[in-house]
C-alpha cells in the first residue's frame, strides 16, 4: 500500500534507482520492527514517512553525502521568483531534483516537498538553521540554471 509513495521518497533523496530500492527496504524493515511503537495518533502514512525520511538522511550522512554540495557563482537572491515551477510537471521537477547534489537534495526535499523548518532541517542535519537556508538557496539556484541550461524558459 505505501511501497510506491516510499520508493519515490526515496528516489527524490537518492537519485539512483538501484539506492533507493535498498533504501526502500531498509525502511520497510524499520517500519514493521518499530510496528509496536506506532501509538495511533496521527496517520500511518506520516509515521512510516516520517521513518523513511530518517532513513535516507541516515543513509546519506553515513556516506557524507549530505555536505556533497558545489560552489556556485554569484549567488545573492534567495527569493526570486517561482512562477515557472508551478508551470512544470512533477515529472520534469522530479528529475531536476535529482540531478542536485545530494547535500542540496536533501534540504530542498526536507524544505519544499516535506515542510520541514530551516531549524527543523539543522537540527535532523546537525548543522546550522543559516546553513540550511543558504544551501536551500544554492539547490534553488543551481536548478534555475539547470531549467536554463535545458531551454526551460520563464
Amino acid at each position: 500500500m505505501y511501497s510506491r509513495k516510499m520508493m519515490g521518497l526515496c528516489m527524490r533523496y537518492v537519485g539512483n534507482r538501484e539506492t533507493a530500492r535498498d533504501l526502500l527496504q531498509d525502511g520497510f524493515v524499520k517500519v514493521f520492527t518499530a510496528l509496536n511503537l506506532y501509538s495511533g495518533t496521527g496517520s500511518l502514512g506520516a509515521w512510516i514517512r516520517m521513518i523513511f525520511i530518517n532513513v535516507a538522511i541516515e543513509y546519506l550522512r553515513k556516506k557524507d553525502f549530505l555536505y556533497d554540495t558545489i560552489e556556485l557563482d554569484n549567488i545573492h537572491d534567495y527569493m526570486e521568483d517561482d512562477s515557472i515551477v508551478s508551470r512544470l510537471s512533477a515529472e520534469v521537477i522530479t528529475e531536476l531534483v535529482q540531478q542536485l547534489p545530494a547535500g542540496f537534495r536533501t534540504i530542498f526535499n526536507l524544505y519544499a516537498i516535506e515542510g520541514y523548518s530551516h531549524k527543523e532541517i539543522g537540527d535532523k542535519l546537525r548543522i546550522s538553521e543559516a546553513t540550511s537556508r543558504s544551501q536551500y538557496a544554492r539547490a534553488r539556484q543551481w536548478l534555475r540554471k539547470r531549467m536554463e541550461e535545458e531551454g526551460i524558459k520563464n
